[in-house]
């Protein structure tokens, strides 16, 4: 019997499907993954083993056979440790198969069963409910996955929560979607004396969410005025925090799953590669331009950037 439970790759913002096999079958004893797993999922074995073996459960001595499908889409990242620990779960009749199915797993197995946080929960969430299903994500991320909707969200701290919660000796609180204090203060465009046709032309790109064009010496206050302009922008409606918090869920910088409606501003420096502006790198991250989405991308000294000469 091959036992099933759902998870997602990323490409981006993007989620794909990913089923996950597992099959215990008679053999020499081994524990094996396929399909196109990259070092981290591969090692995911030694993981999933010491988080079970945390709570007095240990592998039976058989051929243990993982499948990750599509198999030709190259699966990376930690967030497979949890969708791995249930199906084995589920396939040593631990957990039952028919509680699975409608769910959506992701995260991190630690040593001693704690589940670790992971990046990319609100996507997922999103996408698990537009599946119809529920989603099971590290407790630390729970607030983040919440902000998707109707869907149903188990955030269980450690494997042992999620196993009490399916027999029944446990029931999980569903998280709560929580907003992030915005703490930060903006410097304030009234602190500029002169300049009135400066600040005019702030004032009309940020009503009009135009871009806006800087030339001058050295001096002039070009980048004083650049750093107002997130104060004057208004706050970021619901749809709009949704589409930022999904970008920076996938960068891994939600903290503690609470999303935010300020506008990020961000000013790399001239001397950051291509990748690093647009995203990219052997494992796809959102780059500058992705994390400025609906705020303000500063780039200072606009001709020395990589590209651009």
């Amino acid at each position: 019997m091959v036992a099933r439970i759902a998870t997602f790759a990323f490409q981006g913002v993007e989620v794909v499907d990913v089923d996950v096999q597992v099959q215990i079958s008679g053999g020499l004893p081994a524990f094996t993954v396929v399909g196109l797993p990259d070092k981290a999922v591969g090692e995911s074995r030694e993981r999933v083993r010491a988080a079970l073996g945390a709570l007095g459960l240990a592998l039976p001595p058989k051929r243990i056979t993982i499948n990750l499908a599509p198999a030709d889409l190259l699966k990376e990242g930690s967030h497979f440790d949890l969708p791995i620990a249930l199906g084995l779960l589920s396939a040593m009749g631990v957990v039952p198969s028919d509680e699975l199915g409608g769910y959506i797993a992701l995260g991190e197995l630690a040593l001693d069963g704690q589940v670790l946080p992971v990046a990319g929960v609100l996507p997922a969430a999103v996408a698990a409910n537009a599946r119809g299903r529920g989603i099971i994500c590290p407790a630390a991320t729970g607030g983040e996955a919440a902000w998707a909707g109707g869907t149903e969200v188990l955030a269980p701290s450690n494997l042992l929560q999620l196993i009490n919660h399916f027999k029944g000796s446990q029931v999980l609180s569903p998280p709560q979607a929580r907003l992030a204090e915005d703490t930060a203060t903006y410097p304030d465009l009234r602190d500029i004396k002169g300049q009135e046709t400066a600040k005019r032309a702030l004032e009309i790109a940020a009503a009009g969410g135009h871009h806006l064009l800087m030339v001058g010496p050295p001096g002039a206050g070009k980048s004083m005025l650049a750093s107002r302009l997130p104060g004057i922008l208004p706050p970021l409606d619901a749809a709009e925090a949704l589409e930022v918090s999904m970008v920076h869920s996938v960068a891994g910088l939600l903290l503690d799953g609470r999303i935010t409606r300020r506008r990020h501003m961000r000013d790399p420096h001239h001397s950051a590669s291509l990748p690093a502006l647009v995203g990219g790198g052997a494992r796809a991250k959102p780059g500058e331009i992705s994390l400025a989405h609906n705020g303000v991308l500063f780039l200072d000294e606009l001709p020395e950037f990589a590209g651009i000469r």
